[in-house]
């Protein structure tokens, strides 16, 4: 049998930082693989010294090839089951191929040096992410944690910040946390002057919301102001009756048929980190809109495509089997809802909302062929009149939702 690829963690104190049975696995070892940095701060030994190329996932499978029959040791940063290397090889050769020897992971080191409690920390990285991701995580006096991308990673922290309410934020850079060299720089978002410092970083935030800054929650129903756009939107009362509908839940992808501002797809995204969608446009004045309102909402990865339901053949393999899809507009373009059912896997979810009578008759016959349920909402908004205050009715909306149960489902 083959012996399995151990992955070693080490930290910004090298070789002196590691315990008795990591230094082991690494000086048994007929190659060492890891970054030239990590390399470097091993001891002269016999074993074939391997540095990463670039770009390194589509690189590993041949190298695990080359090596075949060999004692490999990995090198990783911190835990290698962290946001590190680990996960990519378990997924990559299966958890029975792989042994982990961890070490303390940077937001582990991080909460310990700020006396914060590890587990009540949640922690976003911005590694390959852009920083806008960091928007969801905010929230006036929450703590996290920032994994950053590089030195300049705590200026752009603090500028986003203060772009977006928090420039009272109380904020920690770390660096080379647990080495010789670490480092600590504080200060609070709006007045970040410090001189981009160590490479290796993890930024701690405390966050408070300037006076007056609009509150926004992964809790569906964000305010309509909170989107841009033309007004082709689903407003948030019924946006919040839809999201329950659609049941949102971690690791599950939506597709969102006729995105107009993106609000449903946006919002999805928005409850777990996890969640993913893709959304259809044809206007690409309204693509336009959609990634601007993600990326200002927190999800700049959220991928828009065009008209639907053509487009849905540009959509790559792993975005191609919904968990849930909403249809929001073109309910009576012909084929539309045939199409979106097929692509539904089993046991997900589709709903379709409705205003006029046309497309609230079509979603009424496909009540009658897959059952689910049919609602209808009127929503009431109290707005001025004169001196008083009057109820002013929305446009009424029906909604059709129903779980796929078999390949054979009706359509």
């Amino acid at each position: 049998m083959t012996d399995p690829i151990v992955v070693v963690g080490i930290g910004a104190d090298g070789w002196d930082g590691l315990a008795p049975s990591a230094r082991r696995a690494i000086e048994g070892a007929d190659v060492v693989m890891g970054s030239g940095r990590q390399l470097a701060v091993l001891p002269e030994s016999p074993a074939l010294r391997v540095a990463w190329p670039s770009p390194l996932v589509p690189a590993l499978p041949g190298l695990f090839e080359q090596h075949h029959g060999r004692r490999v040791c990995v090198l990783a940063s911190g835990d290698p089951m962290f946001h590190g290397i680990g996960v990519t090889l378990v997924d990559l050769l299966g958890a029975e191929r792989v042994r982990v020897i961890s070490h303390p992971s940077s937001a582990t080191l991080a909460c310990a040096r700020l006396g914060w409690a590890a587990h009540e920390t949640p922690v976003v990285s911005l590694v390959n992410r852009p920083v806008d991701t960091l928007l969801p995580a905010l929230g006036d006096h929450t703590r996290l944690l920032v994994l950053s991308r590089d030195e300049h990673t705590p200026a752009a922290a603090a500028e986003l910040l203060t772009k977006h309410g928090f420039g009272l934020s109380r904020l920690t850079a770390l660096g080379e946390l647990g080495g010789p060299d670490e480092s600590r720089l504080d200060g609070t978002a709006s007045a970040w002057s410090h001189e981009p410092g160590a490479r290796l970083n993890v930024i701690a935030i405390d966050c408070r919301a300037d006076s007056g800054t609009l509150r926004l929650t992964r809790m569906p129903g964000l305010p309509d102001v909170a989107f841009t756009g033309d007004g082709q939107m689903t407003k948030h009362e019924i946006r919040a009756l839809t999201l329950c509908a659609l049941a949102p839940a971690a690791g599950e992808l939506l597709w969102d048929v006729g995105g107009g501002s993106g609000t449903v797809a946006i919002e999805w995204m928005r409850t777990h980190p996890l969640c993913r969608a893709v959304t259809f446009e044809r206007s690409a004045a309204r693509a336009d809109q959609i990634e601007s309102n993600a990326s200002a909402l927190g999800v700049p990865s959220l991928p828009v495509f065009g008209d639907a339901p053509a487009a849905f053949e540009d959509v790559p393999p792993e975005l191609s089997t919904p968990n849930a899809i909403f249809v929001g507009g073109g309910v009576t373009q012909d084929g539309l809802l045939e199409e979106c059912w097929s692509r539904l896997r089993v046991g997900g979810r589709m709903v379709a909302n409705a205003v006029t009578a046309e497309s609230e008759a079509l979603l009424l016959q496909w009540f009658s062929k897959c059952g689910g349920q049919l609602r209808k909402f009127q929503v009431y908004r109290g707005e001025p009149l004169g001196g008083f205050t009057a109820w002013r009715p929305q446009l009424p909306v029906a909604q059709w939702s129903a779980t796929k149960q078999s390949k054979g489902d009706a359509t």
